[in-house]
């Protein structure tokens, strides 16, 4: 008992120092310090603050050096950096690019009147307008045979070799998101922030050193719905080029921010998983991202605790007295059909790895709770079932009376739910509509599969024989999940799938507060206190 409570202690320490050493280096990119004199040589002054006038000129052009040349498509000849404006351009695209080639964006703020390509004080930045990504497979109705307009479009699309399904095709990014610091604020060289440092262009002006505007491409507002695939047909796409000012806290922030998510997609993030990271920032308030970082932590910490305790609970398990072996099979089951759903919807490793660990661990409780022994005679196995005893036969009595109960209302309801996508809904094949419409039932409809446990508990006026450690870690969890339904962006299923085990868990605390603790019951070791306290040596006469 000491050695697993120094190792939670040990863990919650090492989540306690992480959790103040993110604080420091949260306040450290947020706070930059300043320089405590400007008329100091080492400090550098805003050009800013001289109110010169300026202009903001965008290039397209095929290479992002602009070897080739280059196409003007926007200018703001009187740009003025404290006013916020949207624009929305037609931009004309080379044959290249609609030969799924790339185009590029060369982003300018200059002097007003004056080229920028002869400006010594001009800064710029280059962003990619075009990204790759795999086409959407196209989907039909599995009854009708209809195709979906998206489908039909890409069956008279030219595919040349390969399978326009198969390879990544180009898209367009239909929105230019461009942001410039407006504070005035005077940097100390000796404490130049190293992240503000690749985007600072700094001249000398007589004793003063000045830095040119923080130009800025907000690369996290490029988002996945906003995306438009380019085929050979496309001349003339639309772009919103959007602009507003930003704080150098927030500008440091977003440049960590967008340099993770860089980071993500070369360990395999796929641009639908940057999307929805992307999501959490751009979609959320400041004050509920800091939310969020710490509610993410919390939710990691007990996610650990409840693993940790949940493997320690099965692998002592040696009765399964009072628990519902159905609901374990439930979740074996249902763990593997989102496995095998995250699978076919070519989720990066990152998220599908996970996924199939949890599924093993899975499969492993259900040997235990079935007592399944496996025996290899050469390459064939043989399964061999344990015997039960006569509480344990009780408790499948139990267990089997509330699914033939559950039954009545599970089945038709998942049977139903089946045939109306099957009839109203488009899917890639037969086999993505069945595994569509098991994920579906499973997040529709999985908590009941929680109320077996329930009245097993109830049968046996017992909650003894549950986890309890696991469980109270994946209950706070759950509350977590809550505040995220709040915070993220998701599926209205998921979201309500989220609300719905606090119903059970709170039942399951009534069940705990009903039934006291009786030293007569079992533990959820499958041994009772008076058993624990039984002498272990042979009885003797007096």
């Amino acid at each position: 008992m000491f050695q697993k409570t120094s190792f939670t202690t040990l863990i919650v320490g090492v989540f306690v120092v992480y959790v103040l050493h993110t604080c420091w280096v949260m306040y450290g990119i947020v706070y930059t310090t300043p320089c405590e004199n400007p008329k100091f040589e080492n400090c550098i002054n805003p050009y800013l603050a001289g109110k010169p006038r300026l202009q903001l000129s965008i290039y397209t052009a095929l290479r992002p050096n602009a070897d080739g040349g280059h196409t003007l498509i926007h200018k703001e000849e009187d740009f003025d950096v404290e006013t916020k404006f949207e624009r929305i351009v037609n931009v004309s695209l080379p044959k290249k690019t609609c030969k799924n080639g790339t185009l590029y964006a060369m982003v300018f703020v200059h002097q007003a009147g004056m080229s920028p390509w002869q400006d010594p004080r001009q800064v710029h930045l280059v962003s990619q307008l075009t990204t790759y990504m795999i086409p959407k497979p196209p989907e039909v109705s599995l009854i009708s045979g209809e195709e979906a307009p998206q489908a039909e479009q890409q069956k008279r699309k030219p595919k040349g070799g390969d399978s326009a399904v198969d390879r990544p095709v180009s898209h367009w990014r239909s929105r230019l998101t461009l942001n410039v610091v407006s504070e005035d604020f005077v940097f100390d060289g000796d404490f130049l922030p190293s992240d503000v440092h690749r985007y600072l262009r700094v001249f000398q002006n007589g004793k003063k050193r000045m830095y040119l505007p923080l130009l800025f491409v907000d690369e996290l507002s490029n988002r996945v719905k906003d995306l438009m695939e380019i085929n050979s047909t496309s001349t003339e796409l639309p772009l919103t080029i959007s602009y507003d000012t930003i704080s150098l806290g927030k500008l440091r922030f977003w440049i960590h921010m967008q340099d993770a998510v860089y980071s993500l997609q070369q360990f395999g993030f796929t641009e639908k998983d940057a999307d929805e990271i992307k999501g959490i920032f751009v979609e959320t308030n400041l004050y509920f991202l800091a939310l969020t970082f710490f509610v993410a932590a919390f939710h990691l910490l007990f996610d650990f605790l409840a693993f940790k305790h949940d493997i320690s609970f099965w692998k002592q398990k040696k009765s399964m007295v009072g628990m519902s072996s159905k609901a374990v099979l439930w979740r074996c089951f249902s763990t593997i059909v989102i496995f095998m759903y995250l699978f076919d919807e070519q989720t990066s490793l990152l998220v599908l790895i996970p996924a199939g660990i949890g599924s093993m661990i899975e499969v492993w409780k259900v040997k235990k709770a079935f007592k399944i022994q496996v025996i290899w005679k050469g390459v064939k196995p043989t399964f061999i079932f344990g015997k039960s005893d006569e509480s344990e036969r009780r408790t499948v009595e139990y267990d089997t009376l509330a699914m033939k109960y559950l039954s009545y209302l599970l089945y038709p309801m998942c049977i139903g739910g089946a045939v109306y996508a099957l009839v109203f809904l488009r899917y890639k094949s037969w086999y993505s509509w069945i595994i569509n419409s098991s994920v579906n039932g499973v997040y529709a409809f999985g908590f009941l599969f929680m109320l077996p446990q329930l009245f097993v508990n109830y049968k046996f006026k017992s909650v003894a024989h549950l986890p309890w450690k696991a469980f109270m870690y994946k209950a706070f969890n759950t509350f977590i999940d809550d505040i995220f339904a709040f915070i993220i962006t998701m599926p209205t299923s998921h979201r309500l799938a989220c609300f719905r085990d606090d119903v059970v868990f709170l039942v399951y605390l009534y069940q705990r507060w009903l039934y006291p603790v009786d030293k007569t019951r079992m533990n959820e070791y499958g041994l009772s206190y008076n058993e624990e306290d039984k002498p272990k040596g042979k009885a003797h006469k007096d």
